[in-house]
């Protein structure tokens, strides 16, 4: 091989390294631009999400007021209607015993709003230093046969929606939960709910008050407000 060839190959090769080189590069800026991106988005706060700070431990007058209205209502055996304002929700809420650890994940701050057909839940998630907002989006209905379903539509990390990821983690953590447990009274008001929001399960929207019980008939969600019709059964002897 002469000494002119040894130099070409030399020099093909050398710029083979730096166009690899160049390539590495390229994508490694790509990849950087794209975790940047997306933990910028994860970090995002919503302009709507705007908590309010629970400097007592007293028990909602608005809950008061509504566990009231419900148990003197239902005696009177006729279909009455409760109305849940936006303002009655937060103050319910924040009244409710945080900040919640669970899987070193601290939650605090919440905050709620209703939009028509859909109330959104959000709050802080701190894990290990870090701020995120989590929203998630609650629907309720009634099918023709009465039956209620609740369900999550969808749930985001500042402004990345990870519902299917979420929906297939709380399902496993509530799997594991009952495990644990072990005999678990699948019939309560409270499973029937989880099931619904886990497995889209619909179920008879029943419970009960002072040994009567009542049915709701209707939900309506409109802007800032949250309406359920109610039908109360005789009370039982």
């Amino acid at each position: 091989m002469s000494k002119r060839e040894i130099l070409v190959k030399g020099t093909d090769l050398q710029n083979s390294k730096k166009k690899r080189l160049k390539k590495l590069i390229c994508w490694l800026i790509i990849d950087l631009s794209v975790a940047f991106i997306i933990f910028s988005l994860l970090l995002y706060k919503p302009g709507r999400y705007h908590p309010e700070n629970n400097e007592t431990d007293e028990v909602s007058p608005f809950l008061l007021k509504l566990s009231s209205e419900i148990n003197n209502k239902s005696q009177l055996g006729k279909p009455f209607e409760i109305v849940i304002t936006q303002e009655a929700l937060n103050d319910i809420i924040i009244r409710a015993d945080w900040p919640k650890e669970s899987e070193g994940v601290l939650l605090y701050a919440p905050a709620a709003l209703i939009n028509p057909d859909v109330v959104v839940l959000m709050g802080t998630a701190d894990f290990q230093g870090i701020e995120f907002i989590i929203t998630i989006e609650l629907q309720a209905a009634l099918n023709e046969q009465d039956l209620m379903s609740i369900s999550v539509p969808k749930i985001k990390i500042g402004a990345v929606n990870i519902t299917p990821l979420a929906k297939i983690t709380a399902k496993k953590m509530y799997t594991e939960r009952l495990q644990e447990l072990g005999d678990i009274n699948t019939y309560t008001w409270q499973t029937k709910i989880v099931a619904s929001l886990l497995n889209e399960e619909v179920f008879e929207p029943v419970f009960e008050i002072e040994g009567q019980t009542i049915r709701v008939e209707k939900i309506i969600i409109e802007e800032g407000k949250l309406t359920v019709n109610l039908i109360p059964s005789r009370k039982r002897k």
